[in-house]
């Protein structure tokens, strides 16, 4: 199997990423979570919060996707496609279903604790009603589905082993690309606004999430996904710098300006368009400068990087009931929000690492996690 130990440590630095963010959430971040310690609203840090929500939101999601696409096919060519479901069964299918049934009741049931509630009771009540949902592994739900289509894709094109190696995708392309996906997920969004779900998927998202991952199928040839020229990739990165400040530059505007007012999560109107085009010009030049500096910088990583990379899936999968007992540990103590969302996020990466190197020592974890 084709180690990256620069993708690798993306993977796991990732992770940690999507802590910090369901931490932003908690404490008035934009987005939806079990515990929130303070809800969005005007306040500056809430703001702040938000705008650290909406900038991950729009690539590190599609780059876990990018990451899984591009090693689909050398998987599936390894073990065979009845092997590689059953692979993805046991990986992705197992921990959905133990999440849904144990961890996501029980982390529901800690967040109504905060409200008074006997943590017991509300978890009793919780299995009785059915009140379950796949939380952060909808994108092990995705990943089955993805895995499926691909396979039923493969069924019906080429040997893939007779194709070309792929060059990189030209700037026209890549603009092309950005503004189809923009498109596309604008088009979703009048449908499945971003915040409500089918199948508990945010379909809203999945323009980019759909591409990225047939960005990496395609890339599956290359030696390192870190294959853009250097100066189209510090082209792509000026563009991401450039497009940042613009959905919050709407925003501000469209509490003034008339013509600009509208709903970000989906609509005909133009804040929900700059949104969805606003996305994939961020993303592209993040994921190529994210992917440089992991491939270099991680080249030869030390111990604890590769530590904090096997652990990565077991922390992704820990980490809800964690951060929301460790959130309501404090929550009667007075302190800026940004300041909690410091702690209270490190604190649960740190407690995440610990637990997950335990749960890696039971029998047969390491064949699931």
């Amino acid at each position: 199997m084709r180690r990256d130990a620069g993708l690798d440590a993306l993977r796991a630095s990732l992770t940690l990423l999507v802590l910090f963010h369901h931490t932003a959430i908690t404490y008035g971040g934009s987005g939806d979570w079990y515990y929130k310690a303070v809800p969005a609203g005007p306040q500056l840090s809430s703001q702040l919060l938000s705008l650290f929500t909406g900038f991950n939101q729009a690539f590190f999601m599609g780059l876990f996707f990018l990451l899984a696409g591009y090693f689909t096919p050398g998987a599936v060519e390894r073990h065979g496609a009845a092997a590689y479901m059953r692979e993805r069964a046991l990986r992705l299918g197992l921990p959905l279903v133990v999440y849904f049934l144990v961890l996501s009741p029980f982390t529901i049931a800690l967040a109504e604790t905060a409200r008074g509630r006997n943590l017991f009771a509300a978890l009793v009540d919780n299995w009785t009603h059915g009140r379950m949902e796949p939380g952060p592994l909808w994108f092990c739900e995705a990943l089955l589905i993805f895995a499926g289509l691909y396979l039923a894709v493969r069924a019906v094109t080429p040997d893939p082993g007779r194709r070309a190696t792929p060059s990189f995708p030209s700037n026209a392309t890549l603009a092309l690309a950005a503004l189809g996906t923009g498109a596309a997920a604008f088009l979703l969004r009048l449908v499945w606004p971003t915040g409500t779900t089918l199948l508990h998927l945010q379909i809203g998202y999945f323009a980019s999430y759909v591409v990225l991952f047939a960005a990496g199928c395609l890339a599956a040839p290359w030696p390192t996904l870190d294959k853009a020229p250097a100066e189209q990739r510090r082209l792509w990165i000026s563009v991401a710098a450039v497009t940042f400040p613009l959905m919050p530059i709407a925003v501000v505007l469209g509490r003034h300006v008339p013509w600009l007012e509208g709903a970000q999560s989906g609509g005909w109107n133009l804040q929900a368009a700059v949104y969805a085009l606003w996305e994939p010009f961020l993303a592209w030049g993040v994921i190529m400068g994210l992917l440089h500096f992991t491939t270099r910088r991680f080249e030869t990583p030390g111990a604890l990087w590769r530590s904090l990379s096997r652990r990565a899936y077991a922390i992704y999968i820990i980490h809800p009931p964690v951060l929301v007992v460790l959130a309501l540990a404090w929550r009667s103590i007075a302190a800026p929000p940004a300041l909690k969302f410091l702690v209270t996020g490190t604190a649960t990466c740190l407690a995440c690492y610990g637990l997950a190197g335990l749960l890696l020592k039971a029998p047969g974890a390491k064949r699931v996690l």
